[in-house]
């Protein structure tokens, strides 16, 4: 994936190649988006609003890497800088994203009661079950309080690992502007 201005030698190089980065910023982000959906579809948990806000930016950070790559190809001559604003952008969605579910996380805690409406249980009994993609397609149906999967071994949720991933992924973003916009 490295491109021919990209020497990636150390971890200092690699963030210096936007290639590299955007790169893998939307697999990262792709896979977060395969694992949300499968844990839909095969351990049948039930997403709030909150986690499908999560979504959203995993989903324009893989746009805006494809975009970004496209863009540098077609640029090389200003790769770096355009490499810098599509990975600045993706650093800014995954703020947005961290404080998403910091937020989440502070309602899974019962912090705060959330102010987001759709965070309480829709009553579905009249309805008739829904398969697994009208279940994904329809409106969440969790009460974002509650936690649908807690790791076992030191009680993180989905949502306190997801602060963590994209927070750290803000940095890494933040870092590889810094690094781009220095001269060589």
């Amino acid at each position: 994936m490295a491109h021919s201005n990209c020497k990636i030698s150390n971890i200092s190089g690699l963030l210096r190649c936007p290639f590299a980065v955007m790169f893998g910023l939307g697999l990262i982000s792709f896979g977060a988006l395969v694992a949300a959906f499968s844990s839909e579809i095969f351990l049948a948990l039930e997403p709030c609003i909150l986690c499908i806000y999560q979504r959203w930016p995993f989903a324009i950070v893989v746009a805006l890497s494809v975009i970004g790559i496209t863009l540098c190809k077609r640029n090389k001559d200003n790769a770096k800088t355009i490499g810098a604003v599509f990975i600045g952008l993706s650093g800014l969605a995954m703020l947005v994203n961290s404080g998403i579910a910091l937020y989440h996380t502070g309602v899974e805690q019962k912090w705060w009661v959330s102010a987001v409406d759709g965070c309480i249980i829709p009553d579905f009994s009249a309805g008739a079950s829904q398969n697994w993609i009208e279940n994904i397609m329809a409106t969440p149906s969790a009460n974002c309080a509650d936690i649908p999967w807690q790791d076992p071994i030191i009680g993180l949720s989905m949502a306190n690992y997801n602060v963590a991933l994209c927070f750290g992924l803000f940095m890494v973003c933040a870092v590889s502007v810094r690094y781009m916009r220095r001269r060589p």
